[in-house]
């Protein structure tokens, strides 16, 4: 059991909850090892149990889902954390990939492509919804657009490392691929975002791929 991806499931729909520990269950990697009614309820879990995967709805009573990602960011909860939602709303989907949610899926995808996108996840990749993917990066270039957002400010290392980025490689593998050290890796990508003004490697990401850095 110590190489499964321990997971936390919160959601205030108890069926939805159900189907989700169904569907991970058949799946061997998978360790289900806390559910949640509520955002609050969620953050606390999140902190006790600390899982390497969080799957979060959106639209829930109370604290809704980009409050309750921004409370786990701001308590350095580290997992990898994905939105599961009903809404395709471009403003919901960058709103969550900016508070620095690691994939955003519609709750509407077919099984084996749920499972398919969250696997991806774990292996540092971009987990969103392939109808998705093309309303995220319109939405990033036309803010580019208005904030004149250019790639000119960064370093040749940096620059490196936002097309891996762009390629969903993980932090390990971009250390091991620049042969440099993790840690050093943390520091250039949080250096790139904050000149780009960007919040989330997610969205540095889309960015690079829709104007061609990969």
């Amino acid at each position: 059991m110590n190489n499964t991806i321990k997971t936390l499931i919160i959601d205030d729909h108890p069926l939805f909850r159900k189907g989700v520990i169904q569907l991970l269950g058949m799946e061997p990697e998978f360790d289900i090892i806390a559910e949640a009614a509520s955002g609050a309820e969620g953050v606390a879990l999140a902190l006790e149990h600390k899982p390497d995967l969080i799957l979060l709805d959106l639209n829930m009573k109370g604290l809704n889902g980009i409050e309750t990602l921004q409370q786990m960011r701001d308590k350095d909860v580290d997992a990898r954390i994905i939105m599961i939602t009903v809404s395709n709303s471009s403003e919901d989907l960058v709103g969550a990939i900016r508070a620095g949610s690691d994939g955003y899926i519609l709750k509407d995808t077919d099984p084996e492509e749920m499972i398919r996108l969250i696997k991806e996840s774990m292996l540092g990749r971009n987990a969103i919804s392939a109808e998705l993917s093309g309303l995220l990066a319109s939405a990033l270039r036309q803010e580019a657009v208005v904030t004149n957002r250019s790639q000119a400010g960064l370093t040749e290392r940096e620059l490196s490392i936002l097309k891996c980025l762009a390629h969903g490689m993980s932090n390990k593998l971009i250390a091991r691929e620049l042969d440099i050290m993790d840690s050093t890796v943390k520091v250039h990508i949080r250096n790139l975002l904050k000149k780009l003004k960007f919040r989330s490697r997610v969205e540095a990401a889309v960015w690079a791929v829709s104007n061609n850095l990969s």
